[in-house]
Parts: C-alpha cells; sequence; structure tokens
C-alpha cells in the first residue's frame, strides 16, 4: 500500500511498498506478533503498524526474533550509553529496594542530587530544575513559565520544528503530519523561517548572512506582531541535524535581552552529550532562560524529562506548573545520575568528539564519490546524509533513501529517515571506532545496491 502522505511525509514510512517488502521476507513468527499487536494498537503514522519484532537491545545492537543483529544509529535518540548499561540498572535496582516512590510534597536525597547534577553541567550554574514524565510535558512547562514570567502568552517557535506530540506542543512544533486534522490548536502561537528553511530557499550565500537575515525577520515578527514572551528552537535540529553558525545565537541572545523575551531551548532528543558537549547550546556559547531535556536522560530505560530555569525566573509559587504525580521520581532520579557519572567516568564526551572528527573524513569521503548526496552534515555523533537528485538541482531524492534505509536493514544497520531524504545517525556515545567502520560500509554498500551501480 502505497503511503498517501506524499510529499508531507516527514520520515520514513509504515505504509509503503518497501515497507510491505520487508515484511514480507521476515519469519511467520515474527509476522503474527506484529498482525497481533496492529490488532491492539492505534495506527499511527511513523509508528504503527510496526516494522519488526525484536527480542533484544544491549550496548549499539538490537536483535530480531530471527536472531538477526542491527547496529542501531536510531534509538529514538535515547541509548546516548547503549542499551542495558550495567552502571544504570545497578543503580535503578538499589533505588527501586530503598525508595521506589517518592509521594508528592516530599522529597529525597536522590532527587536532589539529580537536579543539582543537571544543574552542575551547566556554564553558569544558575538554573532550578522541574522534573516531569515526558519531553511533551516538559516543553508545555517550559511555555507556562515564560507566561507567568513575561505576563506575555505569545510565542515564536520555528516552521518545521517538533517539540512533542501533545496538544500545546504541536501548537508550536512546525510539522504537518502532527498538526494535520487537528483543528484550533493553541493561541499566541507564531512561526519563524529556520535557519535550514532560508538556507534551502538561497545558495550559496554565506552561513552569517542566513543567520542575519532569519534574525532580522524574527525581530520584524517581534517589533510588528508585540505581546512576544518566549522564542523556542532547537540549538540543532536533531532529525536532519542543521548546524546555524555561532554568530546566529549570539544575536538571537543579544535579541531576547533586548526585548525581555525568554529563550527557550529544545534539546530533549540531542543533549546529554551527543553533540560533542553536554549540553548542545555549550557548542555556541550561549545559554538560554529555559532549557527542556528528556529522551537519552533517564539512560535508555527511564521515561524521564526535565525543566531548567534560570534562577531568576523561579517565580511560579502561587501557582502549580507541574503537580505530577511522579513530580520527583526516585528512580528517575537514580537513572539521571548514574547516567551522568556513567558518562563522566568513562570519558565519552572526549570519546564522542574523537570519534566525529573519524566519521566526518569518512563522511566526507562519502560526499566526493556521490553526486547524490547533497550534504553531510555534522555535530558530535548527530550525523545527517541528505539524498539529492544531483547536486546541481538539490531536488529531494525520497525513493532513494528509502531504498537506502532498507538495504542498510537488510545488512544490519538501523538508522533514521527525516524529511523524506535525510538519512540521519544519532549513535550511542560508547560506539566504537569499528562500529563506525562497519556502519559506513553497510551505508556504502546500501548506496551502491540502491544506485544499481
Amino acid at each position: 500500500m502505497q503511503n498517501n502522505l506524499g510529499l508531507n511525509r516527514e520520515g520514513d514510512v509504515n505504509l509503503s511498498l518497501h515497507r510491505e517488502k520487508w515484511i514480507n521476507a521476515l519469519n511467520q513468527k515474527s509476522k503474527d506478533i506484529l498482525k497481533a499487536d496492529e490488532s491492539v494498537f492505534m495506527k499511527q503514522s511513523m509508528s504503527t503498524p510496526c516494522m519488526n519484532v525484536i527480542v533484544d537491545a544491549e550496548g549499539c545492537f538490537i536483535e530480531d526474533m530471527s536472531g538477526k543483529k542491527y547496529l542501531d544509529f536510531h534509538g529514538n535518540s535515547i541509548h546516548q550509553i547503549g542499551y542495558k548499561n550495567p552502571y544504570v540498572i545497578e543503580a535503578i535496582k538499589k533505588q527501586m529496594q530503598e525508595l521506589p516512590f517518592i509521594p508528592r510534597r516530599y522529597t529525597a536525597d536522590i532527587a536532589a542530587r539529580a537536579a543539582a547534577a543537571l544543574v552542575n553541567k551547566t556554564t553558569s550554574k544558575d538554573y532550578k530544575v522541574l522534573f516531569t514524565p515526558s519531553g511533551s510535558t516538559a516543553v508545555g512547562i517550559a511555555l507556562k513559565i515564560a507566561r507567568k514570567a513575561t505576563g506575555r502568552h505569545k510565542v515564536i517557535s520555528m516552521w518545521e520544528s517538533f517539540h512533542g506530540a501533545g496538544l500545546d506542543s504541536i501548537s508550536v512544533g512546525g510539522e504537518y503530519a502532527f498538526r494535520k486534522d487537528m483543528g484550533p490548536l493553541m493561541p499566541g502561537c507564531i512561526r519563524a523561517i529556520p535557519y535550514n528553511g532560508y538556507r534551502n530557499l538561497i545558495q550559496n550565500i554565506g552561513k552569517d548572512d542566513i543567520a542575519k537575515f532569519c534574525l532580522d525577520y524574527m525581530e520584524y515578527i517581534i517589533i510588528n506582531e508585540g505581546d512576544i514572551g518566549a522564542i523556542l528552537l532547537e540549538p540543532i535540529r536533531a532529525t536532519d541535524t542543521h548546524i546555524p553558525p555561532k554568530s546566529y545565537f549570539e544575536q538571537l541572545r543579544a535579541l531576547c535581552d533586548k526585548n525581555g523575551i525568554l529563550l527557550i531551548f529544545d534539546e530533549i532528543p540531542t543533549a546529554i552529550g551527543r553533540s560533542g558537549e553536554f549540553y548542545v547550546h555549550q557548542n555556541f556559547k550561549v545559554e538560554p532562560d529555559i532549557l527542556v531535556l528528556g529522551k537519552g536522560l533517564g539512560g535508555g530505560i527511564i521515561p524521564q524529562a526535565a525543566v531548567l530555569i534560570k534562577a531568576k525566573y523561579d517565580c511560579a509559587q502561587d501557582i502549580s506548573l507541574g503537580h505530577y504525580t511522579h513530580e520527583k521520581p526516585a528512580v528517575g532520579c537514580a537513572a539521571i545520575c548514574a547516567t551522568i557519572e556513567y558518562i563522566d567516568n568513562n570519558n565519552l564526551l572526549d570519546n564522542c568528539k574523537k570519534l566525529s572528527e573519524y566519521v566526518k573524513a569518512k563522511a566526507y569521503g562519502l560526499y566526493n564519490t556521490y553526486d547524490c548526496i547533497g550534504e553531510a552534515r555534522i555535530c558530535g555523533l548527530l550525523i545527517t546524509f541528505e539524498f539529492v537528485k544531483n547536486r546541481n538541482s538539490k531536488e529531494k531524492y525520497e525513493e532513494l533513501a528509502e531504498k537506502i534505509l532498507y538495504k542498510s536493514l537488510e545488512l544490519g544497520l538501523s538508522f533514521k529517515v527525516s524529511g523524506g531524504n535525510c538519512v540521519t545517525w544519532h549513535p550511542p556515545l560508547i560506539v566504537s571506532k569499528n562500529e563506525i567502520d562497519i556502519a559506513f560500509s553497510i551505508f556504502e554498500r546500501a548506496i551502491v545496491s540502491s544506485l544499481n551501480i
């Protein structure tokens, strides 16, 4: 069955001819479980129906029912320290035995330590913390804080952005697949052109010039719209790794300060070390007023998110910002502490930076060999290859990207397809040089096979 969203699709789809062929090649037991899964779960784009059944996930690998292992460079961006990390598992077990739950109105040492660990990783160490059950709810809390602190309800966010699937987070998000058929959304949401959006419109001009145009446009909105309380964006867009220059963030910070606007960075899929710095914005030497975290925060095991707020905006004592049952989650906090300790004790940020240089050399080797790779964009272990019909036209080559995905899966490599034509890798920070070599070998074989060279 062919996907009926056509060019509106954001990522790899679950109703394509390639998916159908893939499913038909699975063993019968896997097909039976997939059928059982589809019978009880609601269908949704880019998710259910699922593509396979897995029985294990450890380190950098997942394993399916037939015993086949896949090097997983997707991982829903949660496996910075690898799947089934024994250090985190032990910390979780210990916490569950000692204190599995902290009722609201109470605290425990583990909660204070987890919050302090996140604050201590910031540059200024001048933040307060709220924990939430998911990244989407954390975005909602960030928007509430901005309204409370500024007295203004309008927010500027970016086209093509993703901030979660809740009604408030899709209101500020910019992806059609999440807003389609949803009717009226939260008022006060104004979208601006993202750095990568203008970059795609006009070629062959400098990054700093692109940054200036985007920020001039944003300032125009601020002046003419009025009542803007916050600007929300992903410093590096996770799904296709667009990386604005440092000048973009310097000018953005100055624009917010000039107009009394809170700057919110959504680093849910990109923080916790994958950019080479613990927090993504540390690559650009600019701090946000509010920082939103999630995904890998729980060590790839516990669903956990957090909001970090500059201490001067701790001004909401008279309202309930996030009156959650798991407001100070004991087990989640243990996972946070263990994750940070594991990253520090094993020098994973240094490993990320070293491997990033190795990845760049191999990626640019592919770029120079295959004209169908329009760009290779890399920051730390945030990696994207953009596929085009040819480099002169820069026309999206979605069919090729999907072919490459399924051939790579056949050969044992899993990754995300974004924007229809972007292959995105998020390897764990524990990945080895040898595993990087294996990934590139599979990837090049998939490119050659898909191009019928």
